[in-house]
């Protein structure tokens, strides 16, 4: 028996919410996803209020979680949406570059596939620690508290909302919408997974049924990846070459996109621009470099600084990578480098909860 190619099945869901009378304001009780807080910032977001999402995302103990959801509910801090609503997501930033931008989304449950059936598509590499650290939370509490951030090709399915949003925090807005036809709109797409490889695989090997997205156009111009540059303890590299990082940067910005480049700075009176393959991502050229004790910036002047410094033997700089390049490699089955791309903002937890 031959088996149906899989479609992605794109639906709406009963939301779980925040009840600001109950709970408070909405900008004490969000948050980044979990991956992006370390230590301090997480116990500064939990001492704004017993009820900020990360005593559910990076609580002590997964069972901690599991009752604090529990209790949130009887208390009435959540509450639950009487229908099932598709949600239209805007948000409001300033960029890494400065530039104020807008970028949307929809918000829906998706059904979760494996990566063989090419519905959904990886581009990045993922760590079995962060993943069992999911598994345990996603096991305990059987709700997803943050959405995976996914990407398709083509317009929106649907008009967007110019009324009053019905939730509204920290420059990002919500419409529910009834999406009459987006079911369908989503059925023959492949999906890229920008953000939440580990959250994602984790509901997979959980068995989930359905996982709440938010779903970007790659149309949408306030769709941006950002580069992240390499910091490395050592390098390895061409021989010293002199000229000044304004220059060198300059030329690495001339370089085609076709083919992978990068500046290589081990001081102010060492920088090199390195040249990869055609085809080859810049990240993929620094990788094949070989450098040891990788750390990631997404600021050059930081990665200038630690070499400065004296805490890091050299830096690479990369270019963005281009949202096609991504879409190519994934396509093809490859996986690329961790923080090939950078994706901002992150989507805020705790704007709604998608229960099992």
């Amino acid at each position: 028996m031959v088996r149906s190619p899989a479609m992605a099945v794109v639906k709406p869901f009963r939301a779980f919410r925040y009840d600001e009378d109950v709970a408070g304001p909405l900008d004490r009780l969000v948050a980044p996803p979990y991956d992006v807080i370390d230590a301090t910032e997480r116990d500064e977001l939990q001492a704004r209020s017993p009820f900020n999402v990360t005593h559910l995302t990076i609580p002590d103990d997964p069972a901690d979680a599991a009752r604090f959801w529990r209790e949130w509910q009887s208390d009435g801090v959540v509450v639950r949406e009487p229908e099932p609503s598709f949600w239209a997501l805007q948000q409001e930033y300033v960029g890494p570059d400065g530039v104020p931008r807008t970028r949307r989304g929809l918000v829906a449950s998706l059904r979760p596939e494996p990566y063989e059936h090419r519905v959904v598509l990886p581009h990045e590499r993922t760590h079995a620690g962060p993943k069992e650290d999911r598994l345990r939370l996603l096991r305990a509490t059987n709700v997803h508290f943050e959405p995976i951030f996914l990407l398709y090709d083509g317009a929106p399915p649907f008009e967007f909302p110019s009324g009053p949003p019905d939730i509204e925090t920290e420059g990002a807005k919500l419409w529910r919408i009834r999406g009459v036809g987006i079911e369908a709109a989503f059925a023959d797409k492949r999906l890229l997974i920008a953000d939440g490889h580990h959250r994602y695989e984790t509901a997979l090997a959980h068995g989930a049924e359905l996982i709440p997205v938010v779903l970007v156009s790659t149309e949408d111009p306030g769709l941006m990846i950002f580069p992240t540059h390499r910091i490395a303890e050592q390098v390895n590299g061409p021989a010293p070459a002199h000229r000044d990082l304004p220059s060198a940067l300059a030329e690495l910005e001339a370089e085609s996109p076709d083919r992978a480049a990068a500046v290589l700075y081990r001081r102010a009176d060492d920088i090199a621009v390195v040249q990869g393959r055609e085809g080859e991502l810049d990240v993929q050229l620094v990788e094949s470099m070989a450098p040891r004790g990788v750390t990631y910036t997404p600021s050059v002047e930081e990665a200038v600084a630690a070499v400065d410094s004296g805490r890091a033997a050299g830096a690479f700089i990369v270019r963005p990578t281009r949202i096609e390049d991504v879409f190519r490699f994934a396509e093809r089955g490859e996986t690329l480098p961790q923080k090939t791309t950078y994706f901002y903002p992150k989507l805020l937890s705790g704007l709604l909860f998608h229960s099992e």
